[in-house]
């Protein structure tokens, strides 16, 4: 469901996983989703409507403002669901649809595909095997190449909802670790249409976790070598990094030291194109039963808890406590 950017590189992705037999299209714009069925070698619907008479399964890649329509008419056909994050557009409208989706039992995975990124996982493994010991500090980053256009920005939340919020969702999943404080700054450094919507283009945020590691984060819309995602966790028997190698656009000016050999990473389709290929082999998974959700709708309401606490804190100029946040 859905047939814009992200709809796809679903499209394609879903063609090629094993399990899936066939894969059918639809969109608002009927024509949109003829012309991605025709480049992607699969099927479109008329409607949504006739999208869904048939289907095993569902993935969600519509609009936002359209997700919990969408997933609501998978509840009521009993289909196993993914949708792509958000659950909704706000907080009290996700805890909703959350707590319908539990209370339906369909089998339902939320798109953050960062889980299923090999650096990621392997320091998940790592974590809670205890190969880094007690952990001390991790460092996130989170750097777009280029700010949105503007109707995005418009109804994008804000940074923290609409970016930092993967951020948030991996460090729960690396971790194991709730987020109980939230302290967040930020500025217009830029592109001073995001002053127009109350958002900034550059922020910190500091996060105190439970019985965890002290957390800090940098984010930015525009980073003129490429897209820069990192984590690098620092522990009491090892120190390891996510993201860093020949694709990361960052260089050392240490002396003697190589700049990336690249391609260094245009966007996020190119940097976790095979995180997508690997969530959806997990939701194939789960829609057969084999597994349970690797990623619960609940974990769509704790990431946008921590999106809200580090907005709040950002606006109000105070460290917010995630226990002021509804959830």
């Amino acid at each position: 469901m859905g047939a814009g950017r992200i709809g796809k590189l679903h499209a394609r992705l879903l063609r090629q996983t094993e399990g899936v037999d066939s894969v059918v299209i639809a969109d608002v714009n009927a024509e949109l989703a003829a012309t991605v069925a025709r480049d992607a070698g699969i099927d479109a619907a008329a409607s949504i409507d006739a999208a869904f008479d048939g289907a095993d399964a569902v993935v969600i890649a519509a609009t936002t403002t359209a997700h919990p329509g969408l997933i609501r008419q998978g509840i009521q056909r009993g289909l196993p669901t993914f949708c792509e994050k958000p659950l909704a557009a706000d907080l009290e409208e996700t805890i909703a649809i959350a707590a319908e989706i539990d209370a339906s039992g369909i089998p339902f995975q939320l798109g953050f595909q960062r889980r299923f990124d090999a650096g990621y996982a392997e320091a998940h493994r790592l974590i809670q095997s205890g190969a880094l010991g007690t952990l001390y500090n991790i460092r996130l980053a989170g750097h777009d190449p280029a700010p949105p256009h503007e109707a995005y920005i418009a109804q994008s939340g804000g940074l923290f909802r609409d970016f930092s919020v993967h951020d948030f969702d991996v460090l729960r999943f690396m971790t194991g670790c709730e987020v109980e404080e939230v302290y967040a700054d930020g500025a217009v450094r830029g592109f001073p249409v995001f002053e127009k919507y109350d958002d900034v283009d550059t922020a910190v945020v500091a996060m105190r976790l439970t019985d965890g590691p002290f957390t800090v984060m940098t984010v930015a819309r525009h980073d003129p070598l490429g897209y820069d995602i990192r984590a690098e966790i620092f522990g009491s028997k090892d120190s390891i990094a996510v993201g860093l190698g020949p694709h990361t656009p960052i260089r050392s000016v240490e002396p003697g030291v190589p700049a990336p050999a690249g391609p260094l990473w245009p966007d996020f389709l190119v940097r976790f194109e095979p995180a997508y290929a690997a969530e959806f082999a997990g939701f194939v998974a789960l829609a057969r039963g084999d597994i349970p959700s690797p990623c619960t709708a609940q974990d769509g309401v704790a990431a946008l808890r921590i999106a809200e606490a580090a907005t709040r804190s950002l606006h109000e100029h105070r460290p917010v406590r995630l226990a002021e946040v509804p959830g």
